[in-house]
């Protein structure tokens, strides 16, 4: 690896490592904020997620087209960027007080502005951030590994910073984001560098993209298989981590000692997620993606299942970090399978459609349902019912997707009779 690859390597792992040190802080104590700050029921805290899903959902498929067009440029990931630098001014002076004045409005309102940074954002800071590491000819997973250390260390330090003030952990989002943007203005990436090359052996661009490349997907049953797996695997991952910091908790007599110790926990899942994400390439190269996405999907069923009849603190604990196998075949495989099957060109716009369009349509319908449920029957039976869901998703999803290797001999069956 030369000066200059090292160089963007460290960059797009330092914009990785800030982004999701601010979703880390934000997603693993915003159900404590929402509990024990704005007292919020369980019910409506499921429309706050729910109003962040129904914004990505609208925010989604124009993202992926918009950064496929755009390529390298760095313009749709500024403006996820300065969505976050408001975001600790925001909760403090507006989101409290207009979940005071209306709770159902304030909830709508706040998820909407956090899924501008968040639920939508991550999609163009991902897209954006894979697409680089193509450019440059290494692993996907080597550079997300530095979302899984910032997890880590956000829930090391995230428990002593919310017990200390509920406040904190969104403006140190704010600190974050400046990091971040100067990470990303210091980025230098060309359109040029991306994937493919001539037999000289120089540069070439992609071809444009174009609407009926676009409508292709659509056409694809790869497609909808990703998008059913995905919601019973990344759909039911958030929905299920939602309100679990607050299950855990209560089986403490002090809450805050239930926060602390579930900091600690979550801290030391991403750190290990960390290094399973280092030999996961390696791994789902050999089994395949399509067989990664479906473990990631098993392992979340055994995950909830376990939570709902096994109790006792140090299984809670065990179940939760399970996470850190889990997380890694979901992330390197869902890249590795839309690469593998789809038109590289649209890498964006079938992750966003595929991938979070999917999981926020499921998130949208299942955290108001899981809301309700965790309400009128329980978590634990609540939990049965999200693991007969996830099964019966990722199931359906793995009988329509097609595998990588079958696509792969599909296209060059297809060359051969070109060429022929």
């Amino acid at each position: 690896m030369n000066n200059l690859k090292q160089i963007k390597f460290w960059n797009f792992g330092g914009m990785y490592f800030f982004y999701f040190m601010i979703w880390a802080l934000i997603f693993g104590f915003l159900p404590f904020w929402l509990n024990k700050t704005a007292h919020l029921s369980t019910s409506v805290s499921g429309l706050v997620f729910s109003a962040m899903a129904v914004t990505a959902l609208i925010l989604e498929p124009i993202y992926g087209v918009i950064q496929d067009r755009l390529g390298l440029k760095k313009y749709l990931f500024g403006f996820v960027v300065l969505c976050l630098l408001f975001v600790g001014p925001f909760v403090q002076f507006a989101f409290l007080p207009l979940l005071q004045l209306n709770a159902i409005f304030g909830a709508i309102v706040g998820g909407a502005y956090l899924s501008l940074c968040l639920n939508g954002g991550v999609g163009v800071v991902e897209a954006y951030i894979e697409r680089g590491t193509r450019a440059n000819h290494y692993e996907y997973g080597h550079v997300r590994l530095f979302g899984s250390i910032a997890g880590g260390t956000a829930a090391f330090i995230g428990g002593i910073m919310f017990v200390q003030n509920p406040y904190s952990i969104f403006w140190a989002g704010t600190c974050s984001a400046i990091l971040l943007g100067v990470l990303l203005w210091a980025l230098r990436v060309k359109d040029e560098e991306i994937e493919g090359t001539k037999s000289s052996g120089t540069k070439k661009k992609e071809n444009p993209v174009t609407k009926e490349n676009m409508m292709n997907v659509f056409k694809n049953r790869s497609f909808w298989g990703l998008c059913l797996i995905i919601i019973g695997s990344a759909t039911m991952f958030d929905v299920f981590d939602q309100q679990f910091p607050n299950y855990f908790a209560s089986f403490f007599d002090e809450q805050s000692r239930g926060e602390l110790v579930f900091s600690r926990i979550a801290s030391a899942q991403v750190f290990i997620e960390a290094g399973f994400m280092v030999v996961t390439p390696w791994f789902i190269n050999k089994i395949g993606a399509k067989n990664g996405l479906i473990l990631a999907g098993v392992i979340l069923f055994v995950r909830v299942i376990g939570s709902a009849f096994l109790t006792e603190v140090w299984m809670l604990a065990f179940w939760r970090l399970l996470a850190s196998i889990e997380m890694p075949l979901m992330l390197i495989s869902i890249m590795k399978y839309i690469t593998g099957v789809f038109d590289v060109r649209l890498s964006a716009t079938v992750y966003m459609l595929a991938f979070n369009f999917a999981k926020q349509i499921g998130i949208t319908i299942f955290s108001s349902l899981m809301g309700v449920l965790y309400g009128s029957i329980g978590f634990q039976n609540s939990y049965i019912v999200m693991a007969v869901v996830i099964l019966a998703f990722v199931i359906a999803g793995g009988l329509i997707m097609a595998s990588e290797k079958f696509h792969a001999e599909k296209s060059l069956q297809i060359q051969r009779k070109i060429a022929n």
